[in-house]
């Protein structure tokens, strides 16, 4: 169902993939369409595993600063939870020579404890074909290995090319935010958390003073940051990004995004940096790592996330307009804790 859901989804329609996804609906479990804000939490210590054995008196939801009835509370581990994970190999904003290194590090991950995963997993290829999976979810981390291993990654399009410049920058963000956008439409109707580690060094910014964007521009990357914050909330994908270079592509280039990782309430505060995957990722409650090029490392310290995390859920205001930003804090009791969920929701009032 998973492998013939997605070879419907990735060879029909560009962009949000809409008709393609609506057509899985009815053949698909749904997400709950209840109205209600659903967070998924990870709560850590300043080092070490996710914290279990918390209870939801523990926990307090601050929605623009006022807090709200939890409606909803579970605690999971992996036993319990119901995941889906989605590793994706991007070959388009990584030079053709580091992808050995990438490769390598996902092939340690997938082979690492025996070759049992702890979540069911797929592979895909992201090129400037698309995105190719390797077949279906698998907890055979060796099985996955091997199909990976057969792949032959080939040289980019010069269209999406490093060399190509600023107009290439711009192909390549375009490419890599429609096949984000496809995934979250493609995950939307099906069950259950999903976690989804992109393992590159994210795609270009964009963020440059000399760009000059006028008010329709500020507005269409303003819908587009709406968009991709309610759909990825609405499919509970967790996204992470993780840079394969690590310390060996390490400058003050690594946290320019942390400049646009706040949200944006209306579309004069917008910059293009806004889109970027760490920002995504930050903001979907993932992680953007890139002080190491230990891939195996760095991806097992992500899906540990999946290891204990807690389930909540409350009602947003009634009088929200739409398209209102709300920011989000998880308020924990217990001292020396930190609680990890996304960090804020657009209003979608229903109509």
């Amino acid at each position: 169902m998973f492998m013939r859901a997605l070879v419907g989804l990735f060879l029909l329609v560009p962009l949000l993939c809409t008709a393609a996804a609506s057509t899985q609906r009815d053949s698909l479990p749904t997400q709950p369409d209840d109205g209600k804000i659903h967070l998924d939490v990870v709560v850590t210590p300043k080092s070490g595993p996710p914290v279990t054995g918390l209870r939801q008196e523990d926990f307090t939801i601050l929605d623009n600063n006022v807090p709200r009835t939890i409606t909803s509370f579970r605690a999971l581990d992996r036993r319990k939870a119901h995941v889906e994970v989605i590793l994706v190999v991007d070959a388009v904003n990584i030079a053709y020579i580091n992808l050995v290194n990438e490769r390598q590090g996902i092939d340690r991950f997938l082979r690492a404890e025996g070759g049992h995963l702890a979540q069911p997993m797929a592979v895909a290829i992201f090129t400037d074909k698309g995105l190719q999976f390797l077949g279906d979810l698998s907890d055979d981390g060796n099985a996955l290995s091997a199909s990976l291993e057969q792949q032959i990654i080939g040289i980019r399009n010069s269209n999406v090319a490093r060399s190509a410049g600023f107009y290439g920058a711009v192909d390549r963000s375009s490419l890599s935010l429609k096949v984000l956008a496809q995934l979250a439409a493609f995950e939307a109707p099906r069950p259950g958390r999903k976690v989804i580690l992109w393992v590159s060094p994210g795609w270009p910014l964009l963020a440059s003073p000399t760009v000059q964007i006028d008010s329709k521009q500020q507005q269409r990357i303003f819908d587009n940051i709406v968009a991709f914050s309610t759909n990825l909330r609405q499919a509970r994908i967790t996204l992470y990004g993780i840079d394969p270079l690590g310390a060996d592509d390490f400058g003050a280039r690594t946290f320019l995004y942390e400049a646009y990782v706040k949200g944006v309430s209306k579309p004069s505060q917008i910059n293009p940096g806004n889109l970027a995957l760490q920002v995504l990722a930050t903001q979907s409650g993932g992680l953007a790592l890139s002080m190491s090029n230990d891939v195996a490392s760095l991806l097992q310290k992500c899906l540990s996330d999946t290891d204990a995390y807690y389930e909540l859920s409350f009602d947003p205001p009634s009088d929200a307009k739409r398209d209102e930003y709300h920011h989000l804090e998880i308020k924990l009791s217990q001292p020396g804790l930190t609680a990890r969920t996304r960090q804020g929701y657009y209003a979608q009032p229903k109509l």
